[in-house]
C-alpha cells in the first residue's frame, strides 16, 4: 500500500491525463457539457473515495472507459424515462384542456339566457332544509365566513362544513341539467 501523497501524485496523473479525453466522449453522447462534466467527475471522486491502486489493472484506460460508458448509458435511460414521463404528463394536460374546450364548446347557450334561470336556482335554494338554507345563503351569497356563521347560530365550524357539504350534494342534485352555472354561481 502506498502513502498518502504517492497516492495523490498518482490519482492526479491519472485525472490530468484522462479527464479531458473523458469529457469530450461523453458529451458526445450527453449532448450537454454539464452533464458530461458531472459524470466524469463523479467518475474521479469514486476513483478518489476508493483509493484505487491504479497498477492494480492490467489495462486501467479500458477500465475507465467502461465506467465512462455505463455511467453514461444509465443517465441516458434516466434522461429517457423522465422524458417520457414528461410527454405523457404533457399529453394528459392537452387531452384534459380539449375536454374542457369541447364541454365549454357544447354548453348549451340557451341555459345561459334562460330567463328562468334565477328562479330555478332560488327554487333549488328553498327546497333546501331550513337550517341548511340558511348556512349555505350566509356563506355563499352573503359571504360571510364559516366562523361568524358558526358564532352566530352558535355550532361548531365542523356542523357549518357538514351543512354545507349537504347544501352542495342537494343543489347538485337539483340542478344537475344546469351543473355549469351551478360551479360559476357556487363553487
Amino acid at each position: 500500500m502506498q502513502s498518502s501523497s504517492g497516492y495523490k501524485a498518482q490519482f492526479e496523473e491519472v485525472y490530468v491525463s484522462n479527464y479531458a479525453r473523458m469529457k469530450r466522449f461523453a458529451q458526445q453522447y450527453l449532448i450537454h457539457e454539464e452533464d458530461a462534466e458531472n459524470i466524469v467527475h463523479d467518475i474521479f471522486s469514486e476513483l478518489w473515495e476508493k483509493k484505487m491502486e491504479f497498477s492494480s489493472f492490467v489495462n486501467f484506460n479500458g477500465y475507465l472507459f467502461m465506467m465512462l460508458k455505463n455511467r453514461s448509458i444509465d443517465f441516458l435511460r434516466r434522461k429517457t424515462l423522465e422524458q417520457h414521463a414528461i410527454t405523457e404528463m404533457q399529453d394528459e394536460y392537452t387531452h384534459s384542456l380539449k375536454l374542457r374546450l369541447a364541454s365549454l364548446e357544447e354548453l348549451d347557450n340557451r341555459l345561459l339566457s334562460d330567463n328562468n334561470i334565477d328562479t330555478i336556482i332560488q327554487k333549488a335554494i328553498d327546497a333546501l332544509p331550513e337550517k341548511c338554507r340558511e348556512i349555505f345563503v350566509m356563506s355563499k351569497i352573503e359571504g360571510k365566513k364559516q366562523k361568524t356563521i358558526a358564532e352566530e347560530f352558535n355550532i361548531s365550524i365542523h356542523t357549518v362544513e357538514s351543512q354545507m357539504g349537504i347544501a352542495f350534494k342537494k343543489l347538485r342534485e337539483a340542478l344537475k341539467d344546469y351543473i355549469p352555472l351551478f360551479i360559476f354561481f357556487f363553487i
